[in-house]
């Protein structure tokens, strides 16, 4: 068996694969118990991650052709460190390819691509019920922020609140 079959290949994502990539954040919204909440389309994800002005970018494992699981990211910037990072927001491994260490080697094609462009972080959320990807980031040296925590308006609250006058 070749390396490439053992290891599988990390690539970007492709405009013609947001089939796949939908599929595959559903399987992860039900693997988490939220899959109701995933209101994104196909088409969502083709016009924000593969327009103009991409809002996100994504890295595909293939094992064998196959596809073996995604990290959706996003670039952002610390103010505080004055220095950009990437923001891993899904990371998801088929179950028939989890512990072959995919998604570490995922999150580490991020890192490195990150830190090449400059970058100094990677930051990500974790769904507070899923321990087993808490244990995975913790063994990764992924730690738990102590000092934050993550505070979101979406739907129709955003709207209201975006639409709302300055004064």
């Amino acid at each position: 068996m070749s390396t490439a079959a053992q290891t599988g290949t990390l690539r970007p994502g492709r405009t013609n694969e947001v089939g796949t990539i939908h599929a595959a954040l559903l399987r992860l919204g039900t693997h988490i118990g939220v899959h109701q909440e995933i209101k994104s389309t196909p088409e969502d994800l083709r016009r924000y991650g593969f327009g103009d002005k991409p809002a996100f970018s994504t890295f595909i494992a293939e094992v064998d052709g196959e596809f073996a699981g995604l990290c959706l990211h996003t670039p952002i910037f610390s103010t505080w460190m004055g220095r950009p990072g990437v923001y891993a927001q899904d990371l998801y491994v088929e179950d028939r390819f989890r512990g072959r260490r995919i998604g570490e080697k995922l999150l580490r094609r991020l890192s490195r691509e990150c830190r090449v462009a400059g970058g100094a972080y990677l930051r990500l959320s974790v769904d507070t019920d899923n321990e087993t990807a808490k244990a995975f980031y913790e063994r990764l040296g992924i730690a738990w922020s102590n000092y934050e925590q993550v505070q979101k308006i979406i739907r129709k609250a955003f709207f209201a609140f975006a639409d709302e006058p300055e004064e």
